[in-house]
């Protein structure tokens, strides 16, 4: 039964058995804990128990997003890396570790700082710089990881391989919402000291245990005299077909509009809903469980020869259902709603994202192909990054309009500046429904001419995010 159920249940193979798989896996775990650190709970300890204004914890968090347009450059450098130690990907992995292992060391620290007056700019500083060495070790850690496991997976189980290598993203952040979560249920800032700094060296840990003896030697794949193809030459060939621009378009519609309220859901719930710092973070548990939710269940519909596109509007007008619980869960006062929001936005995310990567490895040429996938991990967490900034900026300038951070104003006042991100999510979702429409079927119509896709085994082959 669960071979049906779950697409990567038979991703081992003689090459690379699933012991060695879930090994490898370890460094998505790691990834999903950062993620949940930086998107989650420290958004809601720097806002509501640090105090820091929602644009400034904004801009943080999508600092990160500053190398995700870089992306794919990343894994082209990884492919035609030149070393006579005949390693290609294990250089990139490793040294995005330490980054991601320095970034998370001094961020409790500089977080702190921002919390006093007259250090503020030094924690401003040191804050802004954890989150870059964090953002970029993982966007590199993940990058060469999944090329990695790409490399060592044969082609007819690489899709499986690549797909459970993702679900175990959505597993290490569901891991680390509750345990962090629970960890910081009596909120302290020692004990926000010892998770994070936890945090970093369980992940230089098991990031070492999933590189450890992965990658053979090859000098003659990194020979430093070997001819390799440029970055410019194989992007002019991808952009070539005009109808990458409206995917990627829509990609980047879909992607701000399900991301602006990351910065905002955890503080939401403590500042509006009163949840305590252990019970917001279970938001984004809920949040990742959805995600895997909506990753099987597109699983399901591709594997009956759904349309991607289809996949990915129906992830869109869920999403639009999902930001509407979230709206009425302040006036209802209802934790319970705002639970069952979080759940859903992850359904309808992981719709689209799944929908959409298909789509893009579809409309790209079998020579392009890894560059289409790294345009759409490029798009996509770059427009996130930029919704995020832009919804933490959006909400303190209602907020203060109404003046909503008055001792005196109502849990209404207060809620506005929430709401109205939450309203511009849906507009945002529903412009990217129309943006997909042109390109509804068209896929579907395409793939007659080449295979059944009911016979073809599920999964998302270098799944870049």
């Amino acid at each position: 039964m669960i071979y049906r159920i779950l697409p990567f249940a038979d991703a081992g193979s003689t090459d690379l058995p699933m012991s060695q798989l879930l090994r490898l896996s370890l460094f998505q775990v790691t990834v999903g804990m950062a993620m949940v650190l930086l998107n989650g709970t420290l958004n809601r300890v720097m806002i509501v128990e640090l105090g820091t204004p929602t644009w400034l914890v904004a801009l943080l968090i999508a600092v990160p997003v500053v190398v995700a347009p870089f992306r794919a450059l990343i894994g082209h450098k990884s492919d035609t890396h030149r070393s006579v130690l005949g390693w290609r990907r294990v250089p990139y992995i490793w040294f995005g570790s330490l980054m991601q292992f320095g970034g998370l060391a001094i961020m409790p620290f500089a977080l702190l700082l921002l919390g006093e007056a007259d250090r503020f700019e030094l924690g401003l500083v040191a804050g802004a710089l954890a989150f870059l060495l964090t953002g970029i070790g993982f966007h590199v850690t993940q990058t060469a990881g999944l090329a990695l496991a790409t490399d060592l997976a044969p082609e007819i189980k690489r899709p499986r391989a690549i797909a459970l290598l993702y679900v175990m993203l959505l597993v290490g952040m569901m891991i680390a919402a509750f345990v962090i979560g629970g960890l910081l249920h009596d909120y302290s800032p020692t004990r926000l000291v010892q998770v994070i700094q936890g945090t970093a060296l369980i992940t230089l840990i098991l990031n070492t245990i999933a590189l450890w003896k992965q990658e053979a030697r090859n000098p003659k794949a990194t020979a430093p005299d070997r001819d390799t193809p440029t970055f410019s030459e194989l992007w002019q060939t991808f952009m070539r077909d005009r109808r990458n621009a409206r995917l990627l378009t829509a990609i980047g519609i879909g992607a701000a509009g399900f991301a602006m309220q990351d910065a905002l859901l955890e503080p939401y719930g403590g500042e509006i809903l009163k949840l305590s710092v252990g019970a917001t973070t279970g938001l984004t548990g809920a949040w990742a469980l959805g995600s895997l939710i909506g990753f099987m269940w597109s699983g399901r519909m591709l594997g009956f020869g759904g349309d991607p596109m289809r996949i990915a509007g129906k992830g869109i007008v869920i999403g639009i259902n999902a930001f509407l619980m979230v709206l009425f869960a302040a006036p209802l006062g209802s934790p319970a709603l705002l639970y069952l929001g979080a759940l859903t936005i992850g359904i309808g995310l992981g719709l689209f994202s799944v929908g959409t990567l298909m789509e893009a490895m579809a409309l790209a040429k079998s020579e392009t192909a890894g560059m289409a996938l790294g345009a759409w991990g490029a798009v996509q967490a770059t427009c996130a990054g930029a919704g995020i900034a832009i919804g933490g900026i959006l909400r303190d300038v209602v907020a203060m309009l109404v003046q909503g951070d008055a001792a005196t104003a109502t849990l209404a006042m207060r809620s506005t500046g929430y709401s109205t991100v939450y309203v511009l999510e849906i507009i945002l979702l529903f412009i990217g429904l129309i943006a997909l429409g042109p390109l509804v079927g068209r896929s579907s119509r395409e793939a007659k001419s080449d295979a059944d896709q009911s016979e073809q085994p599920f999964g998302l082959q270098e799944f870049p995010t």
